[in-house]
């Protein structure tokens, strides 16, 4: 048998190891000099404009006229060189003035009397003769921080967020003495409404992405925050061990308080936007369907006895950020915000659901057998059944 010899080759010193790392970055930086400064590309030039585009991230209404923060995302700077407004050519003013570089906003004012209640449709055209149109579907007075408008959206924000969780952990005293099988079920139920909000919070996520500019690379951008959040969340979870009992209750209000904050944007851009008709039986409809939420998060302490506090606390994580979310939405609000601020909370309810049917595993001594026993799989079926018939009441 021939046996081979392997050298191995003798570490390299401080000063050439960092010599090693700092050519490739040399190499970088010429090779980019140089194509800014040579510019071979210009002989593929055809005459072809540059490829533009023009993303409206926030419409403002008031007495002065229209106000439209634009992001530009095109090859080149772009030039917003006219502005039409139902189709008729007005004049404008933009901040700051000149062209706007790739990824920059800028803010333009239009004096244009618009009409309450009234649909407008803009079309902004660049000096290369390229139009992108807006419409603003139901025109309205945008919302102002007043005392008294914060004040009516914090009492819908607790209504539609706090108080159906509340209601959902009145039933703590009730569900303490349940068996084996019922609490089998509650945690499988509790599976059943996070599975039903990741869909759903994922599905928003990407809606509220295709609609930011593309160099946001929306898609992308959700998935990546998602599942940040989940590792991160999981990291921190797992630090002392697997969560049970008060610490679980508290992940799973997390989750569904992220949840809460991004449905909450949706909501205050959707009065800012004037696409908002939120009536009562609307109201009722976001009430019945967040209540289970609440029975989600009494689940996992039904076997401890947490204190007043702790569950003022839960109910406050879990619905709280309704009440942030509505008023960051209506006073400053932006696609790309909403679907990170989604794609988070989604990415919360991920881990939560891993840790629920972690716990659901070791509840009876059975393990994995547990998830598959006919009490799991009713009250799975029950908890997506549940949000999906109440969502019906709030989608319009």
């Amino acid at each position: 048998m021939i046996h081979e010899k392997i050298n191995a080759a003798a570490p390299a010193s401080g000063f050439s190891r960092y010599l090693w790392l700092l050519m490739p970055v040399a190499v970088l930086a010429v090779a980019v000099v140089w194509l800014l400064q040579t510019n071979p590309l210009q002989g593929f030039n055809n005459g072809a404009p540059p490829v533009e585009n023009l993303t409206i991230e926030r419409t403002i209404l008031d007495s002065n006229g229209l106000r439209v923060l634009v992001r530009a995302g095109g090859s080149d700077p772009m030039v917003v060189a006219q502005v039409q407004v139902d189709a008729g050519y007005w004049e404008f003013q933009q901040e700051p003035a000149g062209a706007i570089e790739r990824g920059d906003t800028a803010w333009i004012s239009i004096p244009y009397p618009w009409v309450l209640g009234e649909t407008h449709n803009m079309t902004f055209v660049t000096n290369t003769g390229t139009t992108f149109d807006h419409q603003i579907a139901v025109a309205v007075p945008t919302p102002v921080a007043t005392f008294g408008s914060l004040w009516a959206q914090a009492i819908l924000g607790a209504f539609v967020g706090i108080l159906p969780v509340a209601i959902g952990l009145m039933c703590y005293p009730a569900l303490r003495g349940a068996g084996q099988g019922t609490m089998t079920f509650l945690l499988a139920l509790t599976v059943g409404l996070l599975t039903f909000l990741l869909v759903d919070t994922f599905v928003e996520a990407l809606e509220f992405a295709n609609a930011s500019a593309p160099i946001f690379q929306g898609s992308v951008m959700v998935v990546l925050t998602a599942a940040a959040s989940f590792l991160v969340l999981m990291a921190v979870g797992r630090r002392r061990g697997t969560p049970t009992g008060l610490a679980l209750a508290t992940f799973i209000a997390l989750g569904i308080g992220l949840h809460n904050f991004g449905e909450g944007l949706a909501i205050g851009a959707a009065f800012a936007a004037g696409s908002a008709g939120l009536g009562t039986f609307l109201v009722l409809g976001f009430t019945l369907h967040n209540i289970t939420e609440g029975i989600g998060i009494a689940a996992p302490i039904l076997k401890v006895k947490p204190s007043l506090l702790s569950f003022v606390g839960l109910a406050l994580l879990a619905g709280g950020p309704a009440v942030i979310g509505i008023w960051a939405g209506s006073l400053a609000y932006a696609p790309q915000w909403t679907a990170i601020a989604l794609a988070v909370g989604a990415g919360a309810i991920a881990q939560v659901i891993v840790e629920v049917c972690g716990l659901m595993s070791r509840s009876n001594g059975q393990g994995i057998r547990s998830l598959v026993a006919p009490a799991s799989f009713g009250g799975l079926a029950a908890g997506v059944a549940f949000m999906y018939i109440t969502a019906m009441l709030v989608k319009i």
